[in-house]
């Protein structure tokens, strides 16, 4: 048994490999083309801001949930003791702002 190949397999051959050839030289011509580049970098951009707003989102959303916790029992119901003090100081931030502005113009 012989493992010599005839000339019309190895034109064969030579054609196959050719087109693949062709298929693999297309595909890098499409990843190098100045659009395909700018459009992967636009998604990689894309895709940091949605992460990057996530995290905040998340960061956000667990100091909301701290600072809710401090002034709402599990249960729902207002921490009095903790409520009515901070109004209190909120009234009296805005009174002293109030006050000020009152001052420069008059």
């Amino acid at each position: 048994m012989s493992d010599a190949r005839t000339p019309a397999q190895i034109e064969a051959d030579i054609i196959t490999r050719r087109e693949q050839l062709a298929v693999v030289l297309d595909e890098i011509g499409v990843r190098v083309h100045p659009k395909t580049i700018m459009g992967d970098a636009k998604a990689k951009a894309a895709e940091a801001v949605d992460r990057t707003a996530g995290r905040a989102f998340v960061a956000v959303n667990r100091t909301v949930s701290d600072v809710k916790a401090q002034f709402v029992s599990e249960d729902g119901a207002p921490r009095l003791e903790r409520v009515i003090p901070a109004a209190l100081l909120a009234v009296g931030v805005v009174g002293l702002v109030v006050a000020s502005k009152r001052r420069r113009k008059g």
